[in-house]
């Protein structure tokens, strides 16, 4: 959360579409979209709300396609939180601000090259990979598409349903063979998931092995985005590797993300 408060002309208000209860801590919502917002796939927006006279403000990563009319975010309930708690609490039509500005460097634009496309995940982290999976140019541009999602139980294992739509989609359906689902529960034994830690998973190869392609140097191209202690494990044991971070002036093979 962020106690800096953008003056009004930075933010617009938007009203809340829908909302969808995964688990008792976990909900989708969408807003309306103001036509002047602009993002590019895989990057956050700073959203607003009120709590009397003063607005709490948090970054959530966008899950909806930058061509949608709407804007989707993936959240989970912090008990106690101040910002969650608060916006737990809303309902469809209730006000929710956002600010006019997009952030973060998640994006597909910090690779050069590249033929396969690593998106490890926990949690909420899967949401800006969901957008960066509604691009066209992600399912043009790489050969495979591996999507790793680490959680706790398996009714934690969210937008099962949006990645089946994305496989036969009119937009991607001729490369709908491309992308490559990895679930990891860690908690209870799922049929067909793996157990452990992402890290862990590609220390001794399983995650390589489940997903039936390895972390090539030359074509691998890795972004990580979850849980702070997972974001940093993986990236160090991938620079233990050779893979390097890519910076503003120095693209890499691995990009990260942490929103905690």
């Amino acid at each position: 959360m962020s106690a800096a408060n953008p003056s009004p002309d930075k933010y617009t208000a938007e009203s809340i579409l829908s909302i969808r209860s995964w688990t008792p801590k976990l909900f989708s919502f969408r807003t309306t979209r103001f036509q002047g917002f602009r993002f590019v796939p895989g990057q956050f927006a700073r959203l607003g709300v009120r709590r009397g006279d003063a607005v709490a403000w948090r970054a959530y990563s966008i899950v909806s396609a930058n061509w949608d009319e709407h804007l989707e975010f993936y959240s989970i309930v912090v008990p106690g939180g101040e910002f969650t708690s608060e916006l737990a609490s809303l309902r469809v039509g209730d006000e929710v601000l956002v600010e006019k500005r997009a952030y973060g460097l998640l994006t597909t634009d910090r690779f050069v090259g590249g033929r396969d496309l690593w998106m490890l995940s926990t949690g909420t982290g899967l949401a800006p990979f969901l957008s960066i999976l509604h691009d066209p140019a992600t399912w043009e541009q790489y050969e495979h598409l591996v999507l790793v999602h680490g959680v706790r139980r398996r009714d934690e294992l969210a937008y099962q349903d949006l990645l089946a739509e994305l496989r036969g989609h009119e937009l991607f359906a001729e490369h709908g063979h491309k992308l490559r689902t990895v679930q990891v529960v860690t908690r209870e034994a799922v049929p067909g998931a793996l157990s452990g830690r992402i890290p862990q998973l590609i220390d001794d190869g399983s995650l390589e092995r489940q997903a039936g392609l390895r972390l090539d140097h030359e074509r691998a191209r890795i972004m990580i985005c979850g849980n702070p202690d997972m974001v940093d494990d993986t990236r160090e044991l991938l620079t233990s590797r050779g893979f390097t971070v890519s910076r503003r002036a120095a693209p890499g093979r691995v990009a990260v993300e942490n929103l905690w």
